[in-house]
């Protein structure tokens, strides 16, 4: 999805690969009709932060790794946006966990998740990893969920005990929290329901915080969890970066 001719020094390069990989992504059938909202409200709170990731996000990326880490069954979730703007990441980080990844959406219907999975199937082999990739059959519903959305696999989300859900809607969040699930978000909106009600957050633009992440693995085989982390703390961080550019420091 990267054939973008843009120049690499404009400023706003990033910003505009992304929306070009939603396009791309649209086309090929993988996003809700809301998706581009979605992403726009996120852009909107990254340039609050300056369109980078801060020492409190840093610090949740770091937490979150190391949590994921050390899970018996940790999952890393996908939905179209994810799929759009990060597959690759998402499955380097899954192949460094050794962990599968699943495809669960809230606008479930079989068109869209042959085109999610396609999609994620494709890079896998261009990549050459071994990852596990569900969402094509579940066989288990998520307690408290109604509807299509609520379908997941039993080897997958069901049982994990750590479950990284990036772009996540607020009430699968709850849910997943109310199964006893150490639940990771991204989330460039700190005041959001899923930012709030998860166990970590990183207010972090989705790349940004998968590279973080990435490259800590890279360098330390195994982190250590921060027994002191605050995860209110974090987020009252991560808004307080905000006011503080917008103030223009």
């Amino acid at each position: 999805m990267d054939d973008f001719a843009a120049d690499p020094s404009h400023p706003r390069y990033a910003s505009l690969l992304m929306r070009h990989r939603l396009e791309v992504a649209e086309k090929r059938g993988m996003l809700a009709g809301s998706a581009m909202i979605a992403h726009g409200r996120g852009e909107a709170f990254d340039y609050l932060l300056g369109e980078r990731t801060t020492p409190s996000a840093a610090a949740a990326s770091r937490q979150a790794l190391a949590v994921l880490q050390a899970a018996k069954r940790p999952v890393l979730s996908v939905n179209g946006n994810v799929a759009a703007l990060a597959c690759d990441d998402m499955l380097r980080l899954a192949d460094a966990l050794q962990c599968p990844l699943e495809v669960n959406i809230f606008y479930r219907t079989p068109e869209r998740m042959e085109a999610i999975l396609s999609y994620i199937n494709e890079r896998k082999e261009a990549l050459g990893l071994d990852v596990t990739v569900l969402g094509d059959a579940p066989d288990a519903t998520i307690p408290g969920l109604k509807g299509p959305r609520a379908a997941c696999h039993r080897e997958g989300i069901l049982e994990s005990d750590a479950i990284l859900v990036p772009l996540e809607d607020g009430d699968r969040c709850q849910a997943l929290v109310a199964m006893g699930k150490t639940v990771v978000v991204i989330d460039l909106n700190p005041l959001s329901r899923s930012a709030q009600q998860a166990s970590i957050t990183i207010v972090d633009e989705l790349s940004r915080a998968l590279k973080t992440m990435l490259e800590l693995a890279e360098k330390e085989d195994r982190l250590h969890i921060d027994e002191t982390y605050d995860h209110h703390a974090i987020l009252q961080a991560g808004l307080a970066e905000m006011l503080r550019a917008m103030n223009g420091r």
